[in-house]
């Protein structure tokens, strides 16, 4: 274990990817409005999970990034299981700062939430890691703007509809309008972002390249 820098680099990056993306699901009940739009706030973490995704993909490949999805879904369904004793066991009465009912209307819509994330989060990587590999594999190692930021595209517009779909249209909690509308604004959002972040990824690149080869 931690036998080289390229292990050390692979652990950080996954536990930034595991973090952010857990993080996601905890936080997803919160709707926020930007002027007239409506999204989750558990969009805010997901461009850090963009990031990590793809300088996995490119250093530790295919492989790398669908072991690594896949544990992740693993950890948030632990997530959601740890969540249903949680809400199960009721809270010490006149003790608890927090009552049963505060703590049900927090946790209880992070489990659609959870369920929507992890349906959405295996399909869209898959997705992600496919495109990138199909760029990669016909640019080599140029042009990393388009494998990432074309991965990202087409996965996150999957992603995106599908999580609020399942977390908040099926159960009624919102209309098929801000359902589309709170769907549209989020792949929006994080597109601006995937876009915005294009930098970074190059930066982190070059930063692991010299890391690994040092």
């Amino acid at each position: 274990m931690f036998k080289t820098k390229k292990e050390l680099v692979f652990v950080i990056l996954s536990g930034i990817f595991i973090t952010n993306a857990v993080t996601a699901e905890l936080i997803g009940g919160k709707l926020i409005q930007i002027g007239p739009f409506v999204m989750s706030i558990g969009i805010l973490p997901w461009p850090v999970v963009f990031l990590t995704t793809d300088l996995i993909n490119e250093y530790f490949g295919e492989k790398g990034v669908r072991k690594l999805s896949v544990i992740t879904a693993c950890l948030i369904a632990y997530a959601f299981i740890v969540l249903l004793f949680a809400i199960a066991i009721p809270a010490a009465k006149g003790i608890s700062p927090v009552n049963d009912a505060q703590f049900q209307a927090v946790f209880g819509q992070s489990m659609w939430i959870i369920v929507g994330s992890i349906v959405a989060f295996l399909f869209s990587q898959l997705i992600d890691v496919s495109i990138f590999w199909y760029f990669k594999n016909k640019t080599g190692d140029k042009k990393i703007w388009l494998r990432t930021t074309g991965s990202t595209i087409v996965s996150q517009l999957f992603d995106s509809f599908i999580v609020l779909g399942i977390a908040f249209w099926l159960p009624g909690k919102i209309n098929f309008q801000t359902f589309l509308t709170s769907a549209l604004t989020g792949y929006t959002f994080k597109l601006a972002i995937a876009i915005l972040l294009t930098p970074l990824i190059y930066v982190g690149h070059s930063l692991i390249k010299k890391y690994i080869s040092e």
